[in-house]
């Protein structure tokens, strides 16, 4: 038996608006990374996700600098669904003197990992480094919500003092107990209150529930799966997967459903588990997509990259933006399965884009120097340095090709400029070091 449009349509626009609200949110986090280097230091800010590369700032910086260049680049990773690799530059940016706001971010990344050990190990150093009372107690009772303490939970927030934090996770306890009255003046608490993210994921949270209310004939699976699908959009999968557990088991055939459980297990590193989620939505709908998209990225995870590539090229043929993301999946993928020339075909075209960045500049150069192609390396990186002539990286590659191409004395100049722009650059230097 089918669900009656009148509610599917309400999930499916909805899907319709993240994707647009991620795509905008991409290309404002690409912008910035593009004026990093122009930026002093001011109060690191808490941003929901963030990377474009391999590039690094172009000028030099103090440490406060280099901080927010990681948590930026960390931002963009996440924001790719890249945790791992996300968390990496948190690392960078705790060790940089990154503070509360590197602590923070590495933190999320851990909890998206499932890494509760270092999760906690983190909230040891916010304690010392000073974390607000109410920060802390929010980490904790997620923690304790994600591992399944709900008495823990509830005990560490209903002793605290009143705050956002508090009636945030009372409210995801809430949600998880069923109590959904309860939840929704938590949430609205929250909405009424003083943090700024959290406001915004109670919103988001709400207007689950807003939307279920719309339909009278609504069922819970509806209200369920609508929860799911907030959760996952303020990343909240942990919470968000044992509530679709419940619907899928129900009702099999709820292709919405199947898709944010996949979307959950990817993103919380459980590629197996995704690709059979993904592979149900696929069987009841093939030509959606971005469940062609998110079955690809489980197949890359999974180190099948063929696959990953067909699937990808699929999505890209039926229209998931933002395209300049699906192509640089394919030049990965292409790359990892020995197709350069589709890898290569894939970059140009992103050179190509009027917003693009350095990024796909890099990997072009990068493939077609290691296939012996430095000719085509070399007019790539005098493309990109005549687009960014005061971009350390993009003189790096120029000195880089150079040199592939026996043209010493512009290697040296090109080297030496980079170093100039950014002394930290130590390819370029070692690269100077064996002309």
């Amino acid at each position: 038996m089918s669900i009656p449009a009148r509610i599917t349509a309400p999930i499916i626009f909805a899907f319709l608006c993240a994707a647009a609200l991620v795509a905008f949110l991409w290309w404002q986090l690409v912008q910035s990374t593009e004026v990093l280097r122009q930026a002093t230091v001011p109060e690191m800010q808490q941003v929901i996700a963030p990377q474009t590369g391999n590039a690094l700032l172009d000028s030099p910086i103090d440490p406060r600098d280099r901080a927010l260049f990681y948590l930026r680049q960390g931002d963009l990773l996440a924001l790719r669904g890249q945790w791992a690799d996300a968390q990496e530059e948190y690392e960078k940016a705790v060790d940089a003197d990154g503070g509360l706001p590197a602590l923070r971010k590495l933190a999320q990344a851990q909890m998206q990992r499932r890494d509760i050990s270092g999760v906690r190990s983190t909230l040891r150093q916010l304690k010392k480094a000073g974390a607000k009372t109410e920060d802390l107690l929010l980490l904790e009772s997620i923690v304790a919500l994600r591992t399944g303490e709900l008495l823990e939970a509830r005990k560490l927030l209903v002793n605290a003092e009143e705050s956002p934090q508090k009636q945030y996770g009372l409210a995801l306890l809430s949600i998880i107990e069923g109590n959904h009255e309860q939840a929704q003046l938590q949430l609205q608490e929250v909405i009424r209150g003083w943090e700024p993210v959290l406001r915004s994921h109670a919103r988001a949270i709400l207007s689950a529930y807003q939307e279920f209310a719309l339909f009278e004939e609504s069922t819970n699976i509806h209200l369920t799966t609508l929860l799911a699908r907030s959760l996952a959009q303020v990343q909240e999968c942990e919470l968000a997967l044992p509530l679709l557990v419940q619907v899928t088991q129900v009702k099999d055939d709820y292709r919405d459903a199947w898709i944010i459980q996949g979307y959950c297990e990817l993103t919380t590193e459980r590629p197996e588990q995704a690709l059979s989620s993904l592979e149900q939505a696929y069987n009841l709908d093939p030509q959606k997509p971005e469940i062609q998209y998110f079955l690809a990225r489980s197949y890359a995870a999974l180190g099948d990259h063929r696959s990953a590539v067909t699937f990808f090229e699929y999505a890209l043929q039926n229209g998931f933006q933002p395209a300049s993301e699906v192509r640089r999946q394919i030049a990965q993928s292409a790359l990892a399965d020995g197709n350069a020339d589709l890898a290569l075909s894939q970059y140009e075209a992103l050179t190509k884009e009027h917003d693009t960045t350095l990024e796909p500049y890099q990997g072009y150069v990068a493939a077609s120097v290691a296939l012996g192609r430095n000719e085509e390396a070399y007019f790539m990186a005098s493309e990109a340095v005549r687009r960014w002539p005061e971009n350390a990286d993009a003189q790096y590659l120029l000195g880089w090709t150079a040199a592939e191409s026996d043209k010493k004395e512009e290697a040296k100049t090109a080297l030496r400029k980079a170093l100039k722009i950014n002394p930290y650059l130590l390819e370029a230097e070692e690269k100077l070091k064996k002309l």
